[in-house]
């Protein structure tokens, strides 16, 4: 069953659950963002619509920047403004940032700790047709691989919304860290509500049994939430298998505490991602629990292999990261765990 204590959306499991681009969400937040806060301003390397910077962009003129194409001087503009006391966030596609302007964000950002958001829109391979060159399925490899560097990957428009204002925030607050927030161009489910709690640092369970302890774990993170629990419900209807969902929407600080708890009630885990399975959140986790409570894990995600054209319903399916697939994972950790 959904946890009720976290009043998720009730027409998740309808045929008509509402889909909304994540990235919206985030345009949405930053809104409200500029509203709680004159300090904060967007910055943008020529995609301010498809990044959802344009909603900021009408509201605050004044504290919107567009760099043009030239990702690497975005995030260095952002640095020296966030060592003015301002709170940046800048964004472009993930392929090009981070993915062609790493190095500035390592050393001007992170290293001299520097408070910028740093966006990734269009991340994962459902950017679809744009094919391989254009489809970052490494980026959150490359950034929680930084120090002093927060990652968020939220799984859907509202959640981004309210890790955009968190994000926010956190740069007021004593905790101030950089941060990733990544982000996906298609329509996903509202899987949250408003009133569902979202804090970086904190994973939720999602989907748990009606009775009972759960046999199988599946940590999943992003634009693949509503596909891990829609397999979550069907091996309960039709196998009779007791599962816990765990949304993992703060990859870094990763919330060790939730994971090894999980770990120790199901002794087998799934994890799910749009992203190559190497480095990426499902490493994330085996890190935790190979120092802290080892257990069978099987890794759903992109297999050491680049992207290509086509469809993203196709591309999630071609490259094993569907719902079935999560099914056949979650069979096949059972039998490692026995």
């Amino acid at each position: 069953m959904l946890n009720p204590k976290l009043k998720l959306n009730p027409k998740l499991f309808n045929t008509d659950v509402e889909e909304v681009p994540i990235r919206k969400g985030f345009g949405q937040g930053l809104v409200i963002s500029g509203e709680q806060n004159k300090n904060v301003v967007a910055l943008c390397a020529d995609l301010t619509e498809s990044t959802q910077m344009h909603l900021f962009k009408e509201k605050f003129p004044e504290r919107f920047i567009e760099v043009g194409v030239a990702e690497q001087n975005l995030v260095t503009v952002a640095s020296g403004m966030s060592a003015v006391g301002k709170i940046p966030f800048c964004s472009s596609y993930a392929m090009f940032s981070p993915g062609r302007n790493w190095e500035q964000i390592r050393t001007t950002i992170a290293y001299n700790d520097r408070k910028v958001v740093i966006v990734g829109s269009h991340a994962g391979i459902s950017v679809g047709p744009d094919g391989g060159t254009h489809q970052a399925i490494e980026d959150i490899a490359l950034m929680r691989v930084i120090s002093n560097m927060n990652v968020i990957s939220p799984c859907d428009a509202i959640e981004a919304k309210k890790a955009t204002i968190a994000l926010a925030k956190n740069f007021t607050s004593d905790e101030k860290r950089p941060a990733y927030l990544r982000l996906v161009r298609e329509k996903t489910s509202i899987i949250t509500t408003e009133e569902t709690p979202f804090e970086i640092g904190k994973a939720q369970i999602f989907w748990m049994p009606d009775i009972g302890l759960a046999q199988v774990g599946i940590i999943v993170t992003g634009a693949l939430t509503h596909r891990a629990l829609l397999a979550a419900k069907e091996l309960e209807n039709e196998k009779n298998i007791k599962i816990k969902v765990m949304n993992l929407s703060s990859i870094k600080p990763i919330d060790v505490e939730t994971i090894v708890a999980l770990a120790k009630e199901t002794k087998a885990i799934v994890t799910v991602e749009e992203h190559q399975t190497m480095g990426g959140m499902g490493s994330a986790v085996a890190e935790v629990l190979v120092e802290n409570y080892p257990v069978p894990i099987e890794f759903i995600g992109i297999k050491d292999k680049f992207g290509q054209s086509g469809t993203p319903d196709e591309l999630i399916e071609h490259y094993g990261m569907g719902k079935e697939a999560i099914k056949e994972a979650v069979l096949k950790v059972l039998k490692r765990k026995n």
